[in-house]
């Protein structure tokens, strides 16, 4: 905003005003991942996004993976990594890096991050509170957690002492195993349990496009009666699928809507939630 003047600000601000008063006291899920989370510019202006809504009085949750920092963690420890279907081999030596880094570092790195800006945010993991049971996906990936029961208690206590959950994307089963567990699917279950207004979901893309090479052809609502189709027609397709999944399980579960937003793009998530034309696409129940 350095090359627009206090009038043009102001201005700003005003037309913001009617997404802030219909998502004040209504909670958000945001899901973290990406560029966003490895380059240090997009990385501020994510929390300072997040400080602002919160500010502004609207709660936000964020939930957070951690890839890079974990591939970086398990080679210096000359641990291979392994993905079949997009998922990661998850053995007991990979579980505990996974532990080690998204509950420890990453999570605390952005606790940190947002206090610095004057936010107010307490780190924690799907271990605690009994907050996310799992159950192996399957023999071939190890560690890796399907959800099979979500409690919310914890994280509605923090949010109504005003403070950021900040999750990290573990879980546990009840003979004290800790899964690694994909992000999206633990946005959408959160958000979901929670019945929040609306779930944002940051990826390397500019949204849905019905092209996938022209970013012209961007599809800015879809309705998630209307998925089958795309998916028969190949605009949904490859990793597009359970990302998408995930969003229509949250709004069968309630949420409101969903958006996938371009995490590439400085505040991003204050463009698609704070203004009408927004950046990303939307997804609703109708």
């Amino acid at each position: 905003m350095d090359n627009i003047n206090n009038a043009q600000k102001a201005e700003i601000l005003a037309h913001a005003l009617p997404n802030i008063q219909m998502y004040r006291k209504k909670t958000i899920v945001v899901k973290y991942g990406g560029n966003a989370m490895i380059n240090e510019e997009l990385k501020a202006a994510v929390m300072h996004d997040i400080v602002l809504l919160t500010t502004v009085g609207i709660k936000v949750v964020l939930v957070h993976g951690g890839g890079p920092a974990i591939n970086e963690t398990l080679s210096k420890m000359n641990i291979e990594s392994k993905f079949v279907d997009g998922l990661r081999v998850t053995d007991k030596d990979t579980v505990d890096v996974v532990q080690m880094v998204l509950a420890g570092k990453v999570n605390k790195d952005l606790v940190c991050e947002i206090g610095n800006l004057g936010g107010h945010a307490i780190g924690l993991s799907g271990m605690d509170g009994n907050m996310i049971e799992c159950k192996a996906l399957d023999s071939e990936h190890g560690y890796v957690g399907e959800i099979v029961n979500v409690n919310m208690e914890v994280v509605e206590e923090v949010l109504a002492h005003g403070f950021i959950p900040v999750i990290s994307t573990i879980g546990y089963d009840k003979q004290g195993n800790c899964y690694n567990i994909n992000a999206d699917t633990v946005a959408a279950a959160v958000a979901g349990a929670l019945g929040a207004e609306a779930l944002v979901s940051m990826t390397d893309i500019v949204g849905l496009l019905r092209d996938k090479n022209d970013d012209s052809t961007l599809i800015h609502r879809v309705y998630i009666s209307d998925t089958p189709a795309l998916i028969a027609e190949g605009i949904i397709s490859g990793g597009m699928i359970p990302k998408i999944d995930s969003m229509t399980q949250a709004i069968r579960q309630g949420v409101k809507k969903a958006f996938i937003i371009d995490g590439r793009v400085p505040h991003s998530i204050l463009m698609e939630l704070l203004t009408d034309e927004g950046m990303g696409t939307m997804f609703r129940s109708r």
